[in-house]
């Protein structure tokens, strides 16, 4: 049995060096560090995230005979735009969060994550701030940007604003990586998504950081929808040699929206034979009483300081994966 850490102490020294950069950058912007509770009263209604469950046995709430459900946080979102609301200016966290998916080369379910919201920002505005700490993190050259419909068309020759099931499978079969549950998929934005992943993604982002910006209005559940274009939301992703980087959004404040976009969510989930999740009311209230105008990115840290260190996976750069903690 193991018992001794996957990182070696010269990759600890590194990666602490990292983290002191990354607060430095917050310090010269004005950017405050915060922070949030791991476990929480309620969680996500995204379909392709899992949480980890716990129980509470001691809340004023639960009966004697029953526990209260909490939720490891899948990202500090929620709660870090509730501190928008109350009156917090701009701000970041360096934090744990926990999902409960496979582990693997660039995952393991509990992870460090940075993310940070600006006020007064588009998302335009936050990728060029996520360009500069790239920058100063790994000395890479400037990234590219391109819209999701663009990057589609010049690499699988597919308008993914306007396209259709049939369509989206035969550039599939053509890749060869048409299996089973593909051709029995109805969604489209399933169909997108692993298009996205396994024959786009392995093929940007090569040389420099590639922004991926404005996807479609029904991937981005926390983001505005475009006032130049409904079909989209402005959202963005960072990809660097083969690593999903970041995710960000022009953060959605709209509270009735926002509840109906959970609500569509467990409609989802229902369909595909998923448990419905509780909403959010906490959030949806921090929302009704007023979120200001703002964007917010989540950074992976570990797969950060993979590039930062040239590791090949990210047991070289944690202590104790999931495998051996």
């Amino acid at each position: 049995m193991s018992w001794q850490p996957s990182m070696n102490w010269h990759n600890a020294k590194q990666r602490a060096n990292v983290l002191s950069l990354i607060r430095t950058f917050f310090l010269a912007r004005d950017v405050i560090e915060v922070e949030t509770p791991l476990l929480s009263s309620a969680t996500i209604t995204d379909q392709h995230l899992d949480p980890f469950i716990t129980q509470f046995n001691y809340s004023a709430d639960s009966h004697c005979s029953e526990g209260t459900l909490l939720y490891a946080q899948t990202s500090p979102e929620f709660a870090m735009k509730r501190l928008l609301a109350s009156g917090y200016g701009s701000c970041y966290q360096i934090c744990k969060a926990l999902r409960h998916e496979q582990q693997g080369r660039y995952h393991n379910p509990e992870f460090t994550m940075l993310e940070w919201y600006r006020l007064g920002y588009n998302h335009f505005e936050l990728m060029d701030e996520v360009e500069e700490l790239l920058q100063l993190i790994l000395s890479c050259p400037k990234p590219e940007k391109i819209s999701y419909q663009k990057l589609f068309i010049s690499k699988v020759d597919v308008d993914p604003l306007n396209t259709s099931r049939s369509g989206l499978i035969n550039v599939i079969k053509h890749s060869g990586k048409l299996s089973d549950w593909l051709e029995r998929e109805e969604s489209i934005d399933t169909l997108l998504q692993f298009i996205m992943a396994e024959l786009i993604e392995p093929n940007i982002g090569i040389h420099a950081p590639c922004f991926v910006y404005d996807f479609p209005a029904s991937q981005a559940s926390l983001a505005k929808i475009s006032t130049k274009d409904p079909r989209v939301a402005e959202r963005f992703e960072c990809y660097f040699k083969g690593i999903e980087l970041a995710n960000g959004f022009h953060e959605l404040t709209d509270a009735e929206q926002q509840k109906q976009r959970f609500i569509n969510d467990n409609e989802i989930r229902q369909q595909f034979g998923m448990e419905k999740r509780s909403i959010d009311e906490r959030f949806i209230s921090a929302l009704e009483y007023g979120l200001p105008a703002c964007s917010g990115v989540a950074l992976g840290i570990d797969r950060l300081i993979m590039l930062a260190l040239s590791a090949e996976k990210i047991d070289d750069v944690i202590t104790f994966p999931v495998s051996i903690a």
